[in-house]
């Protein structure tokens, strides 16, 4: 339902405006009405005070919990650990990351495959990030050697040619980082 905000920057902004824009506004509000007003101290009773801030504090904190809530879904251990759970046949694949390439055990998979990456790096950090056809990133993964490898599962949904690229500063020729991934149509 509200995958648009995890897909672009422009939703993780949008987001980011819909908490901010009422904070900012009520602050202006009130220090605008406390400036004409007068200059001397308040006159508002203490228990209207406490019941303003009592109503705000709980917006503030049922906003926060019902955005965090409807976002468990998307976080990476959650979405993996659903897609092993859902899935009948996992494609495993390890990925090995080198100064600067990739090492795939399998690049070619179909539209409807669960396929589990597990991807790890051999000498610098690296990421692994894997792009849609026409450019929106799917995932990414942060890859450190000398630490467990990273996985996650992921089902794809179009057939085409994916990119894969890294996403973590690793020397001189980080912008040739990068590699392919074909996703052929199902067969049945």
């Amino acid at each position: 339902m509200f995958d648009f905000l995890f897909q672009s920057g422009w939703g993780a902004f949008g987001a980011l405006l819909f908490f901010q824009l009422p904070f900012v506004i009520g602050f202006l509000y009130i220090v605008y009405r406390k400036s004409a007003a007068d200059s001397g101290s308040g006159n508002a009773a203490e228990g209207a005070i406490s019941r303003a801030k009592t109503a705000w504090l709980t917006v503030v904190i049922v906003l926060f919990l019902a955005v965090n809530l409807a976002s468990i879904k998307f976080i990476p251990a959650v979405y993996t650990s659903r897609a092993e759970a859902a899935a009948k046949d996992i494609v495993d694949v390890s990925v090995r990351a080198t100064s600067w390439s990739y090492d795939f055990s399998v690049q070619e998979f179909r539209v409807g495959q669960s396929v589990r990456f597990t991807a790890k790096s051999a000498d610098t950090v690296h990421g692994f990030a894997v792009y849609h056809p026409n450019g929106r990133m799917l995932f990414t993964m942060m890859l450190i050697p000398g630490v467990s490898p990273s996985s996650l599962v992921y089902k794809f949904k179009d057939p085409g040619t994916y990119k894969v690229r890294c996403l973590e500063y690793c020397g001189v020729a980080h912008h040739e980082m990068n590699d392919e991934i074909i996703v052929k149509p199902s067969t049945g």
